[in-house]
């Protein structure tokens, strides 16, 4: 059946937006038309934009999770977005190409949606959230490491130093949340939470030419959160589910902005640019979600978020810095 005058509308609208917030590919990556400044405005805007939802996430997700399974919640969450993605660009369903992407999205799916979410939910269970925010947030250290070996990216001096600043600023934002009790089980799940969700995301990165990206985001949480409702169905009750405000609330969330807006987002920059300078940004993430747990949720205010933050911002400036050109360089 053909798509709607309705779907067609909102399916311009959708890829238009995003077009029209993250800028073309070619252009990101060479500012070929000259206006740098305005380039890089837009994708740090979309940057910016990405980690505020993430950030808004983790106290949603925190509050929500309370009433109901983690592996259903993720499950849910994850195939609510992967099919609302897949319903706004049903009219593009050629670029789908099933027959020959099936590997790929399966691929991305068991390493993005099924480990990450997975293996998230799990550890949760072993060790408290700051410790464990500490482990995940170590991926854009792995993901700047990955992306130089693998992806051939620069890997200079500074860019390492602003890796380790903001990785340390995860650190200290994190220390009111650990405790003496440290589970070891917890720190491999952390770790292994961190390693599969770089892995993930240089596998989209190395097979972005060949799969359209939008269907990318489509499948890998359709599949993947197909997979975690079947387990969570064998290891969990659906009548454990309290269909409460807060509860639906969550799920919407995360089903229409959390996963299928901020991955479109996310995997178009990491697409566009160097992998690094988009993974540095996500160190952000816990910082936003501790200011809003502050002012939402009435927690303390204190110093170490602050220095934290500022230690952040300084990584953020070291790995996208760039040496400025000399007169000599500069002249064509």
């Amino acid at each position: 059946m053909e798509p709607t005058v309705h779907h067609v509308s909102c399916l311009d609208h959708y890829v238009s937006w995003m077009n029209k917030l993250l800028g073309s590919r070619l252009n990101i990556a060479c500012g070929e038309d000259g206006t740098v400044g305005r380039l890089v405005t837009k994708s740090t805007a979309a940057l910016l934009f990405l980690v505020l939802i993430w950030g808004v996430s983790w106290p949603i997700y925190k509050s929500s999770v309370a009433y109901a399974p983690p592996l259903l919640f993720s499950g849910m969450r994850a195939l609510l977005g992967g099919c609302l993605v897949a319903l706004f660009i049903f009219r593009m369903r050629k670029k789908l190409k099933w027959r020959k992407n099936w590997p790929k999205y399966c691929i991305s799916a068991f390493f993005n949606t099924i480990l990450f979410f997975g293996l998230h939910t799990m550890g949760l269970n072993h060790l408290p959230g700051g410790l464990f925010s500490v482990l995940v947030y170590f991926q854009p250290v792995l993901l700047g490491i990955f992306a130089w070996i693998w992806l051939g990216e620069n890997m200079s001096f500074i860019k390492v130093m602003g890796l380790v600043t903001g990785f340390i600023g995860i650190i200290v934002v994190s220390l009111d949340g650990l405790t003496t009790h440290i589970s070891v089980v917890g720190v491999v799940l952390g770790l292994l939470t961190a390693l599969f969700w770089t892995l993930g995301v240089i596998y989209v990165k190395k097979v972005s030419h060949e799969v359209d990206a939008y269907w990318m985001v489509a499948m890998q949480f359709a599949i993947g959160g197909m997979v975690l409702l079947i387990a969570g169905s064998f290891t969990e009750s659906w009548s454990a589910i309290e269909w409460n405000g807060m509860y639906l609330f969550g799920l919407i969330f995360g089903g229409t902005v959390g996963i299928p807006v901020a991955y479109v987002v996310y995997y178009s920059l990491i697409n566009a640019g160097e992998a690094s300078k988009v993974g540095v940004f996500t160190f952000l993430v816990p910082v936003i979600s501790v200011f809003i747990s502050t002012f939402f949720l009435g927690e303390p205010l204190t110093y170490k978020l602050v220095a934290g933050l500022v230690l952040v911002v300084i990584s953020i400036y070291f790995v996208n810095y760039r040496k400025p050109l000399n007169k000599k360089q500069s002249l064509p």
